[in-house]
């Protein structure tokens, strides 16, 4: 039969950039690296609350086009990771001390991009680690001295998901369903449908948006990492207005994503996005723009 469609043009043999997954002492990693490596400096990939390792996909084959190396990992209980301990007791201490040992598995500190609560991990490395990374990026980040509006903004999007919450001690139901998850995570337009997030989501710990409050938590002071801080311009959990307050705190410099939910890497104009991010990253790090050679 005849195609439909006839061309001459082969098709690719191989992409530009190899991925690579693997669990090795109960941590997932999928590395992705350009066959073109154009900067010496990595990046970390660090996942939100229910997420894992497959939600930077898009964006980690988008960064090896433009010749980054990046590693995005699991957590415990999320994504292929297997669980270290009941996900009700993790804590944020627990889980940032999994970013710590990632950022010290790289031979040059890396590049730390955070999404949510990847970005309240990433607060708690600057303040008790070390305030020492080539740069930061902060996606829908968590506000710097208190989450607890949070909390109350939930109860009015999804009552019943809340009182859950409460009665079982883990924050599970709050994506019990893709209905409920595409509330709290996606935009009115998404490159996902609500039934493909859904699928990747986890269980997850109440506690640790009740850390991130006074007395428990107080943000690190003068912090010198650049910072990139980017908002979510539709986020139904986080206020744009409080966010940019925030960054104002951080020092960072601020952006917003438009027409993006919380999870936006999976906004219609994501790949904007990371491209914004890769100009900055280019700015702040000293290095070359790329050379591409036109036939």
């Amino acid at each position: 039969m005849q195609s439909l469609h006839p061309t001459t043009s082969a098709p690719p043999t191989a992409l530009p950039f190899s991925q690579e997954r693997s669990v090795v002492g109960g941590i997932e990693r999928v590395v992705v690296s350009p066959r073109v490596k154009r900067h010496k400096t990595p990046i970390l990939f660090a996942h939100g609350m229910w997420h894992g390792a497959w939600c930077w996909r898009p964006w980690q084959e988008l960064f090896a086009l433009w010749g980054w190396e990046s590693v995005a990992f699991s957590l415990p209980g999320h994504g292929e990771s297997p669980m270290q301990r009941p996900i009700r007791w993790c804590t944020l201490g627990y889980y940032t001390d999994f970013l710590v040992k990632e950022i010290e598995r790289f031979e040059h500190k890396p590049v730390v991009v955070g999404h949510s609560l990847g970005t309240a991990l990433t607060q708690r490395y600057l303040k008790d680690h070390g305030d020492d990374l080539p740069a930061v990026v902060m996606l829908a980040p968590w506000l710097s001295r208190s989450m607890i509006g949070l909390v109350g903004r939930y109860f009015g999007i999804d009552l019943p998901g809340a009182l859950a919450t409460v009665l079982t001690l883990t924050a599970a139901p709050c994506v019990r369903s893709a209905q409920s998850a595409a509330r709290i995570f996606l935009g009115r337009e998404s490159t996902c449908t609500p039934e493909e997030l859904h699928a990747g989501l986890c269980a997850e710990s109440m506690l640790l948006p009740l850390q991130h409050n006074p007395p428990f938590w107080t943000p690190p002071k003068d912090v010198q990492s650049p910072m990139l801080w980017i908002s979510a311009e539709e986020d139904a959990l986080i206020p744009e207005q409080a966010s940019r307050e925030s960054a104002q705190e951080f020092g960072a410099e601020y952006l917003v994503a438009p027409d993006a939910g919380h999870d936006l890497m999976m906004a219609p104009d994501h790949a904007l996005t990371a491209a914004f991010i890769n100009d900055w990253l280019l700015q702040k790090l000293g290095e070359p723009m790329p050379q591409i050679a036109v036939a």
